[in-house]
């Protein structure tokens, strides 16, 4: 069979094209596989500051190149991002546990804690649940809270219908001024920047001051709710002198967690949970509510399952480096090998070079043969430069005829 032997410039033009599209290949797999993963995520709070808060950490994945990004959708609600979620249309969301079809959710971080608070005016006589009969309670975020109501209803006897009413933030202060409504109910982070919207709802002076009425069955409704805890209030969080709550004051409270899709991979939850737990400690000056940024329960018995990537880090069952990096360990030298290899092909395609050289890079890329450190015996196809190519008994030196030659 005829073999063709091609130009030596065609042979090398060749030999490039291939390093130029192996060499892409392995630039995009690098680029594939290094590329940071962007999830959605979605948000919503009555005031906007829930959308603010997680742009603020999204911005900062940003600025210190996580492998991990965050695109933040605002909701509008918190039933809007409950909603969002269990449509499938995201996959993260910041929800609260009392709300939405939380079915596909496991937890990752507890975001906050939100207490639910019952205030009236100055000068109220209005001082438990079961003076609420009668009265008119204005329910703000009313979309949110309507399990709680319904909850609230429950347990007190009360008429929903007849007893509370929703209405949007903006109108808070009016309702209660006019005395539209009796008393207030908002579910809201114990912190100062909710707290001083709350006093903005009532007209205080040095002797007038507002009342929080306590939820007494706190503990009982926890029990057959599990969405709820019993918590009490400390003294003097609304006002420090004289104190508002005169006393500890007993109420409901409940968690926004950051929740994510079972279906997504725990190493991508682990590495999503590390990066924020991190970052968090970088914004604490410019959003002090990431203070209460904290991990949810670790109990196999839960009301939130917890997502296998976030148990991970928390239980501190991540994968060992050799369990991570063990088959790159194994295989690098292979691959090494293997480039050996081809090099050795290119440069006998490209017929250049002498006997030796190919010899060397022969023995390079088969160490199996030979090995670094050690006597390498000539391959039995590489013969010395004679005139003759061939060896036999007739031109064979014979030791017995030159020991007596000699």
């Amino acid at each position: 069979m005829m073999s063709i032997k091609l130009p030596l410039w065609l042979r090398a033009t060749l030999l490039v094209g291939v390093v130029i599209l192996a060499t892409g290949a392995g630039l995009f797999a690098y680029r594939y596989f290094t590329h940071p993963v962007t999830l959605t995520i979605a948000v919503g709070s009555i005031d906007g500051e829930a959308a603010k808060a997680m742009s603020a950490i999204a911005s900062r994945l940003v600025s210190t190149n996580a492998p991990v990004r965050l695109k933040v959708i605002d909701s509008g609600t918190a039933l809007g991002a409950a909603d969002a979620f269990s449509a499938g249309k995201v996959d993260l969301a910041v929800v609260r546990g009392d709300v939405g079809d939380l079915s596909q959710a496991r937890a990752v971080v507890v975001v906050s804690h939100v207490v639910v608070l019952v205030i009236a005016p100055p000068g109220s006589t209005i001082d438990s649940m079961d003076k609420l009969k009668g009265h008119r309670v204005g329910v703000i975020g009313g979309d949110a809270n309507t399990k709680l109501v319904d909850v609230l209803s429950k347990e007190y006897g009360l008429d929903r219908s007849k007893v509370f009413k929703d209405f949007a933030l903006p109108d808070a202060r009016r309702a209660i001024q006019s005395k539209e409504v009796s008393a207030l109910l908002i579910v809201i982070p114990l912190a100062e920047k909710y707290l001083s919207l709350l006093r903005g709802f009532v007209q205080q002076g040095p002797k007038a001051l507002p009342v929080l009425i306590p939820i007494d069955s706190a503990g009982a409704i926890a029990e057959s709710e599990r969405a709820y805890e019993s918590f009490d209030v400390p003294k003097g969080t609304l006002r420090g002198a004289p104190p508002v709550p005169d006393d500890d004051l007993t109420t409901l409270r409940a968690s926004l967690y950051l929740v994510a899709n079972k279906k997504l991979s725990s190493d991508l939850i682990t590495t999503l949970t590390q990066t924020i737990m991190s970052v968090r400690r970088d914004l604490l000056g410019e959003q002090p509510i990431f203070a209460q940024i904290t991990a949810p329960s670790t109990d196999q018995d839960a009301y939130l399952p917890l997502h296998p990537g976030a148990a991970a880090l928390y239980n501190g069952t991540q994968q060992s480096f050799m369990d991570e990096y063990g088959n790159w360990i194994y295989l690098t030298p292979m691959a090494l090998g293997g480039a050996a290899t081809l090099l050795a092909a290119a440069w006998k395609f490209l017929g250049i070079g002498g006997p030796q050289l190919r010899k060397a890079l022969w023995i390079l890329s088969m160490p199996w043969r030979g090995g670094f450190g050690r006597s390498i015996q000539r391959p039995s196809y590489w013969i010395s430069k004679k005139k003759s190519t061939t060896f036999s008994k007739q031109n064979a030196p014979n030791p017995l005829t030159e020991t007596r030659a000699r």
